[in-house]
């Protein structure tokens, strides 16, 4: 456990930032508030009785501030464009991990092109999107994979009962549709490709207890960046039920609300990762509740590992390259139930 250990969570006051303070406390670290918005910033602070430092992406004495003396820091704070690089380059300052939640494709593919490098030479450890979208995909392809050393093709479908986005959510993806107008992203032959074609309509034969539902098709998520960096695997499909991008496309759609004492909403999940390679298939399934609120579990459970030295390499790295994928996995009971179909 954390044994008192600080740990700067940038974003804290925000919906998942919130969750992912209560986790560490749970798992006996003591979180180190941070953030832009030193309103809310001093709210948290006095519920919970922990330090807060105020902090803004363009002042790097700030962010040194906040980070001294921890352990690790964990980007909670979107949109993860404007983010994600300077904590990064203050985490190196520190010497200490980066962990962030970030589920916006560019600010993925960027942490891995601008700074692989640089963190490997330093020894540093940076894992970007270990959350729900991103990490927990990630995971499931790789304990799937298992012994396999390369597949033809990974697919990740997303089964949600709903999707009530946060503000956050909401910003992000503006963020990112801003960056890239209206094309979409796919994985295919083995590098990234831009569409501006509609994405196709199907439906996926999730297992129970969900069963076959309407999903569209490559519907990019963050583990299209985070599988091919460390799988060989030339086609990375995800997939989303049509009636969650239904909830997520409408403005009216309104954010998460609690539906239990510790803060999660009714939504429920399952993940169906499979993998193929000649004839052969391979799966594995992950089903729970809350997307937001399981993304504290992941992102604790990972930078646990990484304090205690669980990790398989340095750098920038993918949470199913950095960990053993399988193991993670079991450990994240009770709060989600995996199955691996072999």
């Amino acid at each position: 456990m954390g044994s008192g250990q600080l740990v700067a969570v940038f974003g804290a006051y925000g919906h998942t930032g919130r969750f992912v303070v209560a986790e560490l406390v749970e798992r006996g670290f003591v979180p180190v508030l941070s953030g832009r918005d030193t309103g809310r910033l001093k709210t948290l602070a006095d519920e919970s009785g922990l330090d807060a430092r105020p902090a803004t992406v363009d002042d790097p004495e700030s962010l040194d501030r906040a980070l001294a003396g921890t352990a690790a820091v964990v980007n909670c704070a979107g949109p993860f464009a404007s983010t994600t690089a300077p904590v990064i380059e203050a985490a190196l300052r520190a010497g200490i991990p980066y962990l962030d939640v970030a589920a916006e494709l560019e600010a993925n593919i960027d942490t891995f092109a601008h700074y692989a490098d640089r963190a490997r030479d330093a020894g540093a450890v940076v894992v970007p999107a270990m959350a729900f979208f991103g990490g927990l995909g990630d995971l499931l392809a790789t304990a799937a994979m298992s012994d396999w050393s390369e597949a033809d093709e990974v697919h990740i479908a997303y089964g949600l009962s709903s999707w009530h986005p946060t503000a956050g959510t909401r910003l992000s993806g503006a963020v990112s549709r801003e960056r890239r107008g209206e094309r979409r992203l796919r994985y295919t032959g083995g590098q990234w490709e831009y569409r501006t074609d509609a994405p196709p309509t199907l439906t996926w034969p999730f297992p129970q207890p969900m069963g076959p539902r309407p999903v569209i098709g490559e519907f990019t998520m963050a583990d299209v960046v985070t599988v091919p960096t460390h799988l060989s695997v030339p086609e990375v499909t995800t997939y989303m039920t049509a009636n969650a991008v239904q909830d997520i496309a409408a403005p009216g759609t309104p954010a998460p609300a609690a539906a239990d004492e510790s803060g999660r909403s009714d939504q429920t999940f399952l993940v169906d990762a499979v993998v193929r390679l000649g004839g052969a298939e391979r799966r594995a399934v992950a089903h729970g509740q809350d997307i937001y609120a399981v993304t504290a579990p992941l992102v604790v459970e990972a930078l646990e590992r990484v304090l205690t030295g669980r990790t398989r390499t340095v750098g920038v790295a993918a949470a199913g390259e950095i960990f053993d994928a399988a193991d993670f996995l079991r450990a994240l009971s009770p709060h989600l139930v995996f199955e691996l179909h072999p």
